[in-house]
This record gives structure tokens, sequence and C-alpha cells, in this order.
């Protein structure tokens, strides 16, 4: 190589680098923009609610007067509506990611599935909220229950949830499945002892994210019949008598914390927007917790994996 020819390269490699330090520059200003308008936006929420929130604000029921307001319906039924959201999805959407990524022939009908699986977690939340009235309210009598508000999340989540299991499978190196094949393991050997243990911190990562974005919704509640206004609660799980009676609290009338943001907003008085600012704090604080909580398995789990 001529002198000519090392001065190009060099030209070359300082051009390259100025690109690389112009896509950092511009990573860093995306990530602050995003990161200022949520402080903004959660600082704003903190100025206007921390004034409301009480353990009176968190132990009574909705009211007309914004004073006596509560939201203990409200994340009382976010709750248990998560708690049958997480009981569908998470075993149907791991078991179909474990299922396309170890069991599953590779040809055109699995490939119509995995791109299908993909673009079903770009769909909106309203067409699930649609679906969701015409099979689970209309076709199977459900009704406006937690149920169904929970088997509809959980179609929301289940791309979500199949995707990043998909993702913590292959993350898995190819040797580990190698080396217990060549011990002489079957398929199911490899998958509940060595796979699913290895992945399950992607795993559990991705259900708390898709778990975190339900929590959230609107759109889909609404549409299955989540009351605006409820004050009472349903039967607490499990405390019925048998055989139905433990189950109850699945068939109850339910609002959750979205919807009674949305009921406040909707009033004209200051005060209702004070509690609504005060129910958005506690909402983002939960998401916050859950996402916290995925870091904090995903640490441990990953720490305790010794190849």
């Amino acid at each position: 190589m001529n002198q000519q020819e090392l001065q190009a390269l060099r030209a070359m490699i300082v051009a390259h680098k100025r690109w690389d330090t112009l896509f950092g520059v511009i990573g860093i200003l995306a990530l602050m923009l995003g990161l200022m308008t949520f402080a903004a936006l959660f600082a704003d929420m903190a100025i206007n609610g921390l004034g409301r929130i009480s353990v009176d604000f968190l132990t009574s029921f909705p009211s007309r007067r914004a004073a006596n307001a509560g939201i203990l319906s409200a994340w009382v039924g976010s709750v248990l509506v998560m708690l049958v959201t997480a009981f569908a999805a998470v075993p149907l959407g791991v078991a179909a990611g474990v299922y396309l990524e170890e069991y599953a022939p590779k040809n055109w009908i699995t490939d119509i599935i995995e791109i299908n699986v993909s673009n079903l977690a770009g769909v909106p939340s309203i067409i699930y909220g649609l679906l969701a009235l015409g099979l689970f309210v209309y076709t199977f009598g459900l009704g406006q229950s937690i149920l169904t508000a929970g088997l509809t999340l959980a179609l929301l989540i289940l791309p979500v949830v199949i995707v990043a299991t998909r993702e913590a499978i292959r993350s898995i190196p190819q040797i580990i499945r190698e080396g217990a094949y060549a011990c002489g393991a079957t398929t199911w050997q490899v998958v509940s002892d060595h796979i699913v243990p290895y992945s399950s911190a992607g795993i559990l990562t991705g259900v708390i994210i898709g778990m975190a974005r339900a929590i959230g919704e609107t759109a889909p509640i609404i549409t299955v019949g989540a009351l605006t206004f409820i004050a009472f609660l349903p039967t607490m799980p499990f405390t019925g008598e048998l055989p139905a009676g433990p189950f109850d609290w699945l068939f109850a009338p339910f609002t959750v914390m979205p919807i009674q943001m949305f009921n406040w907003t909707s009033r004209p008085e200051a005060a209702f927007l004070s509690n609504a600012a005060a129910a958005g704090f506690i909402l983002v604080l939960m998401t916050l917790a859950m996402n916290g909580l995925a870091i904090w398995l995903r640490y441990r789990l990953r720490k305790n994996i010794k190849w």
C-alpha cells in the first residue's frame, strides 16, 4: 500500500469516526428529549396531585364531591384485572414461544404464524377491545366483567410475551442444546432443564413490560364495558363457598385506574383534575415499580446463571 492509499484510508476512518460521533450526539439528544418530556409530565402530576394523596384517598370510593373522592374501587379493579391477565397470557405466551423456537418445524406455516405474531404486537388496542366485545361479551356471554377485561388485556400482551420469550430463547448458545442432546437428553428435558431456566430472566422482563403496558390501557377496557363510577368492591377472590363461590369475583362489574382518571378529567371542577393527577401519579409509580422489578429480576437471574 503506497502513501497515497494510506492517506485515503486514514481520511475514510476519520470521516467514519465523525459520523459515529454525530450519531452518538443525536442519540443522546433524543434520549434526553424523551427523559425530559417524561420528567416534565411526572413533575406536573406530582405538583398537582401530591396534595391529594393520602390513606383516605387510597381507601375511599369515588364520590361526586372531589374532596371525598378516592380510588379504592379503581386500584382494586386494576389489581384483579392484572391478576386475570397474568394467569391467561403468561402460560400461553411462554408455551407458544417455546413451541415456535424448539418444537415447530421450519416451514411456510410457521413462517406465516411468526409474521402474524409480530404484526399483532403493533395492532391498535381498540381492535382488541372490539374483538373481545364480540367474542367474550356476546358470543361466550361473559358479560362486562373482570374476566372479560383480563382476557382482553391478555390478548393484547400475548404477542409481546411470545416475542420476548422467543428472543430470550434465541440468546441461549446453541452449544447448550448440543451438549444436552449429546448426553442423551430428550427435547423436553433440554427445554425444561436448560432452555427455560436460562432464558427466564429475559422472559420475565418481557412479561412485566407487557403487564406494565396493559395496566395503563383504556380503549379496550372501555369497549368491553368498564364502569366510570362504581362505589363497591367485587367479592374478594377465593372467599365464597364451593363450587362456584370462590370465583364469583370474576363476573363482577369493575373499573380501573385509567377509567377513573378519564372520568375525573372530563369534569369541569379543578378539584377533580387534582384527583386525576394524583391517580396518574400513583399509576406511573405502579408502572415504574413493575419495570424496576423486571430489571431486578433480570439481574438476579442472570447472576445465578453459570454456563
